[in-house]
C-alpha cells in the first residue's frame, strides 16, 4: 500500500500554482497514467488543491485495474471527487461524459520494452495518444497536455551540452530499439495536428526528462529509484554499464509546477523540455545515493570506461523557464534526500 506524498511537496506545488486552480475550478479533468509515477503525482497534487484552494475539480483516471488501484493508494483512488475508467490506454472505451481538460500521462512501456515487444511500444504511444485525444476532442476538452519525453531526440552529440527543443536530430527510425523515441515523435505531430484542426483544443507538449521522487518505482528503467532501492538494502548498487553517461534529474513537485503551468499557460501546438540542466555522471548519481543511504558497499561499474566523450541526456529547457517562469527549485542533494527518506518509512505493496 503506498503512502501519500510529502505535506510540504504538496503545499508547494499548490502554492506555487494559484493561477491554474482558478482556471480549473469546478472542471473536470481526465488523466490518463493516472496510476504511473508522474500521474499519481498529478492527481494528488489536484486532490490537494480540492482541499488547500477549494478548487472542486473533478478527476477521472484510467486504469487497467481499478480495484488493484484502490487497493495500493486508497487515500488517492477512494477520495470524493475520484472516478477511474477501466481498460488499456490503446484499447479503452467510455461513455460520453463531459471533460474540461486532459492529461496524457501513459507512458510506462518499460515491461514492453524489457519484453523486447517493440511494436507494442510503438502502438501505445501512438494509438493510445490517438484514442486520448478522440476522447478529449468528443468531449469538449479545451485544454489538452501531452507528457513526452527527451527521447524524441535521438543521441544527443557530444558537443551539445544541453538540448534545446529546435535540435532537429531524431532516433534511427530502422533500430528496433527506436520503438519508444519514434512512438513519441508520432504522438507529438498528432498533437499539434489537433491543436491545428480544433481550434476550440488548447494542446501543449511536454519533452520529460529524468525526473526523481517519492514514489518513483523502485524496480524499473528509472535508475535512480533502482539505486535507491539496492542501497536501502544493504545491497551494492549495480550499474549495467561503465558510469559515465551523463543525466540530469528534476525533484517530480518541481515537475508538477512545470506541467500545470503548461497546461494553463503553454503555448497551444508548442513543446517544451523539462527537466533538470544539472548534469551528473550515472556512478556520481551512484555515489550520492550511497552517502545518503549511508552504504559501506561501493557501486562498481559492470565494464571498463569507454573511449571518447560521455553520452548525454541532459536538456536546455530556457524555453520553459522564460515561458512559464519555472525553475529548478530543489536541488538534487535535496530532491534525493526527500526520496531516500519518503522509501525509507513507505509501506510497499
Amino acid at each position: 500500500m503506498r503512502k501519500p506524498l510529502p505535506q510540504d511537496d504538496l503545499d508547494f506545488v499548490v502554492e506555487r500554482t494559484a493561477d491554474v486552480w482558478s482556471a480549473l475550478h469546478g472542471a473536470r479533468l481526465f488523466i490518463s497514467g493516472g496510476t504511473g509515477f508522474i500521474g499519481s503525482w498529478l492527481l494528488e497534487v489536484v486532490q490537494h488543491a480540492n482541499r488547500l484552494a477549494g478548487s472542486k475539480i473533478e478527476t477521472v483516471a484510467l486504469s487497467r485495474d481499478p480495484q488493484k488501484a484502490i487497493s495500493y493508494a486508497p487515500h488517492l483512488f477512494a477520495a470524493p471527487g475520484m472516478k477511474l475508467i477501466q481498460g488499456d490506454v490503446a484499447s479503452f472505451v467510455a461513455e460520453r461524459q463531459a471533460i474540461d481538460a486532459c492529461i496524457h500521462a501513459a507512458t510506462d512501456v518499460a515491461d514492453l520494452a524489457r519484453a523486447g515487444d517493440a511494436l507494442r511500444v510503438f502502438d501505445t504511444g501512438v494509438t493510445g495518444t490517438r484514442r486520448v485525444l478522440d476522447f478529449a476532442q468528443v468531449n469538449g476538452a479545451s485544454r489538452f497536455l501531452l507528457t513526452s519525453s527527451g527521447a524524441v531526440y535521438g543521441v544527443q552529440p557530444a558537443t551539445l551540452a544541453r538540448t534545446p527543443e529546435t535540435f532537429s536530430g531524431a532516433p534511427d527510425p530502422l533500430k528496433m530499439a527506436s520503438a519508444y523515441g519514434e512512438s513519441k515523435r508520432a504522438a507529438e505531430w498528432l498533437a499539434s495536428a489537433y491543436a491545428q484542426q480544433h481550434s476550440g483544443m488548447h494542446v501543449g507538449i511536454a519533452r520529460i526528462y529524468a525526473l526523481l521522487g517519492p514514489a518513483i518505482p523502485l524496480d524499473g528503467p528509472f535508475a535512480a529509484g533502482n539505486f535507491i532501492r539496492d542501497a536501502l538494502a544493504g545491497k551494492q548498487i549495480g550499474i549495467n554499464g561503465d558510469g559515465r553517461p551523463l543525466r540530469s534529474y528534476l525533484y517530480m513537485a518541481d515537475a508538477c509546477v512545470w506541467l500545470l503551468r503548461m497546461l494553463i499557460r503553454g503555448e497551444s501546438g508548442a513543446a517544451y523540455n523539462v527537466g533538470s540542466e544539472r548534469e551528473i555522471s550515472i556512478i556520481d548519481l551512484a555515489r550520492m545515493v550511497e552517502d545518503q543511504c549511508g552504504s559501506t558497499l561501493p557501486a562498481a561499474p559492470a565494464v571498463q570506461a569507454g573511449n571518447g566523450p560521455a553520452p548525454r541526456y541532459v536538456p536546455d529547457t530556457s524555453r520553459a523557464r522564460h515561458a512559464l517562469d519555472v525553475d529548478e527549485f530543489t536541488p538534487l542533494e535535496l530532491a534525493l534526500s526527500k526520496t531516500i527518506n519518503w522509501n525509507r518509512s513507505a509501506v510497499t505493496a
